[in-house]
């Protein structure tokens, strides 16, 4: 029997507030596989994008954000330290973040596993805009050579969090993303390495929801899913 997944989108909405939802439908697995719920598990893919907002992971450093509380006031951005893994990074409008909130046992599937799975559904999505798109050697995410610098830049983050074998957080591509907000940061801890997005590598703006389709497809493949829509 394939795993199910039910796909939801939910548009701008704040960090804080996404960030509990997924605490939420987290423990709802939890609790449906202790035997608290009698009640069949459904996986979840959640898109959105955020209002700008700093977001640090569990081993990073707060000396990576660059500005103090008076700055954030100005640029009307926040800042969370959160349980994922990774350091900091930047969410904000024109960014599609994807949280999967997914059962690895269902999946059949290990953290490494997971990891590789969600940069290749990436990469493909990228390779549809004729953006080549790879890893690198111990940094997740999605890196490519930049055309216009010819540099190493990052594309989309990924940070998760897996407790009880339950997936939360997950990637954030860019597409259309102001990147003057990176310059805040030393994004994902790196000072050597770049920031780019779909929009400024094509020299066009693709429309949000042609690339949170492609996203959506290439995810439902990758990972063998028959999606539900809400």
């Amino acid at each position: 029997m394939p795993v199910k997944a039910v796909y939801e989108d939910l548009g701008i909405i704040d960090y804080k507030k996404a960030w509990d939802y997924q605490e939420k439908l987290h423990q709802e697995i939890v609790n449906i596989k202790s035997g608290k719920i009698n009640k069949e598990i459904t996986n979840k893919i959640i898109f959105c994008e955020h209002p700008h907002v700093y977001t640090l992971g569990r081993s990073g450093k707060e000396n990576n954000l660059l500005i103090n509380d008076s700055i954030l006031n100005s640029i009307n951005a926040t800042y969370y330290r959160t349980n994922r893994g990774g350091d900091i990074t930047y969410h904000g409008p024109g960014q599609i973040v994807g949280y999967p909130i997914f059962d690895l046992e269902q999946l059949k599937l290990g953290a490494k596993s997971y990891i590789f799975k969600l940069e290749e559904s990436i990469i493909k999505v990228l390779k549809d805009y004729n953006i080549s798109a790879k890893r690198i050697k111990g940094a997740t995410g999605v890196w490519i050579d930049s055309k216009s610098e010819g540099n190493l830049k990052k594309i989309c983050a990924i940070g998760i969090r897996i407790s009880k074998f339950i997936t939360m957080h997950g990637f954030a591509l860019n597409v259309t993303t102001d990147l003057k907000y990176f310059n805040y940061i030393n994004p994902c801890g790196y000072t050597d390495k770049g920031v780019t997005s779909i929009k400024y590598e094509i020299g066009y703006s693709p429309a949000i929801e042609e690339v949170k389709k492609k996203i959506l497809d290439h995810i439902i493949n990758e990972f063998e899913i028959h999606l539900l829509y809400f």
